[in-house]
This record gives C-alpha cells, sequence and structure tokens, in this order.
C-alpha cells in the first residue's frame, strides 16, 4: 500500500500506520473513530450493503482500524444489514494488543432502542465477551429474558433527553441517550478508542453531539446513484466542524483518508 500524504512512501503496513496514530482520551470520554466506506458519488451501500464497494484493500485497513478499538459501536440495523458476527482478530494483532494493554479483541456494542434483536444469532452465541447492549431505561425494563442472558443491557441516561430524532433503519440509534452511553464505555469498561461502524444514522446522531474525534473513510472508486444514504445523516450540530486531513493511503484505486482532530 502507498503513502501519498503527509509524505510519500511505498510499502506501508496498515496495522503500523493506524496503531501508531495519536489518539489523546478526551477528559470524560473515549476518542471515538467513525470508520465508513463511500461510492466517489457518497452512497455507502450498494443493494443495501457496504460489501460491494470495497476489496482486498479495503479489509486489510478495516482490519487495521478495528486493531486499535477498546470497542466496536453498531447500531442494530446495520448488525442486521451487514449481519455481523464476533468481533475476532488475527493472532499477531492479539499479541500487539495484549503488549499495548488492551484486551485480546475488542469489544462489541449494540445500540438499539427497541431491543429488536435474535439473541440466536452468532454475534450473541459465539462472541467473547458477550455483546454489550446499549438501550433505553424503558427497554432494558421490559427486555426478554433470553436476550439478557446472551449480553450485557446497559442503559445509561443523562439529565434531559438525548440529543437528536430521525427516521431511517437506525432510528433506534436516536432514542438511546449516546452522550451518556459513549461516556459509559470510557466509566464502566475503560475504553480508550471506540470506533463506530455505522449505519449513517447513529453517526449523524454521534456528529450532532460533539462525539466524532476521528473520521477513516475509504473512497471507492464507483459511481453507484441510486438513493443510498450518505456517511452520516440526522439532525443538525450546533456548529459545523472541520478535521484537519492527516493521511492519505492507497491501493487498488481505492483511497483511504484519515481525518482527526
Amino acid at each position: 500500500m502507498r503513502q501519498l500524504l503527509p509524505v510519500g512512501a511505498d510499502d506501508v503496513d496498515p496495522l503500523v500506520a493506524y496503531a501508531t496514530d495519536e489518539r489523546p482520551t478526551p477528559a470524560d470520554r473515549p476518542w471515538v473513530l467513525v470508520n465508513m466506506i463511500t461510492s466517489i458519488d457518497g452512497a455507502t451501500a450498494v443493494a443495501g450493503l457496504s460489501g460491494g464497494l470495497g476489496g482486498p484493500a479495503d479489509k486489510e485497513v478495516f482490519r487495521a482500524i478495528r486493531a486499535v478499538a477498546d470497542v466496536v459501536l453498531v447500531a442494530a440495523g446495520t448488525l442486521r444489514a451487514e449481519h455481523y458476527g464476533p468481533v475476532r482478530v488475527r493472532d499477531d494483532v492479539r499479541r500487539q494488543r495484549l503488549e499495548r494493554g488492551q484486551t485480546p479483541s475488542p469489544r462489541l456494542a449494540i445500540v438499539s432502542g427497541r431491543l429488536d434483536l435474535d439473541p440466536t444469532q452468532p454475534v450473541f452465541t459465539d462472541s467473547d465477551p458477550a455483546p454489550l447492549v446499549l438501550t433505553t431505561p424503558a427497554a432494558a425494563a421490559d427486555a426478554p429474558a433470553a436476550l439478557r442472558a446472551r449480553c450485557e443491557l446497559r442503559a445509561p441516561a443523562d439529565d434531559g433527553p438525548a440529543p437528536g430524532t430521525a427516521d431511517g433503519p437506525d432510528a433506534s440509534a436516536q432514542r438511546v441517550d449516546l452522550v451518556a452511553a459513549v461516556r459509559s464505555l470510557h466509566a464502566v469498561d475503560g475504553a480508550r478508542v471506540v470506533l463506530v461502524e455505522g449505519g449513517p444514522t447513529l453517526n449523524g446522531a454521534l456528529v450532532a453531539a460533539g462525539l466524532v474525534d476521528e473520521v477513516c473513510l475509504s473512497l471507492a472508486p464507483r459511481l453507484v446513484g441510486g438513493t443510498s444514504a450518505r456517511l452520516a445523516h440526522g439532525p443538525d450540530p450546533s456548529a459545523v466542524e472541520a478535521l484537519p486531513l492527516h493521511r492519505v493511503l492507497t491501493e487498488d484505486g481505492l483511497l483511504f483518508l484519515r481525518y482527526a482532530r
């Protein structure tokens, strides 16, 4: 893989590049990193799935970014659409994580306001540790026993309403108090880096709440058209924030862009 910015370089190892990036932990919450792939016309999916945009190089970068995360955060709609399984890493990555003082693999955290989740799916039956499900107090109170047995339920809440409202396949994310949820990942779980893998509604709510510190964008050389959602959509943020471009990698016609505070 070649690096175009900040300086040109050949044979860059994404695993090393992303692992050595600086990610200073904010005072009361973890560093929040959003990783998404889009086409050159802004589509985040082909026929409802992101896999139609990527390829081997994108998968390599995807694995490298996951390797630095303490928690992988995903909305329930994306979990279902993308057929998520347990979050696993290679043996060499596992060793590196242990040397850095991290858990052997990232923990999966699922944002779901309705708890419309199937506890018989492998993501629940085969994950170690069990997934964390972030939900609302009302949903947690009525959670099915079968789901409680296969995950850790958490219903964090700050004073006042959760930020943002929107419709869409991941609209459940908008009813969960994301500010309190993200803070709990640091306070309860000790997470320093939280990797967000979407979908767009969850991303948009995090942007509106001012919680996004880094965006890793894979830009695929595809014209998709259609009605695919953009990378983030939802309520307008109180201010539009600029994230500087720190690095550009390329392989197989894709660009891998890293923006960060």
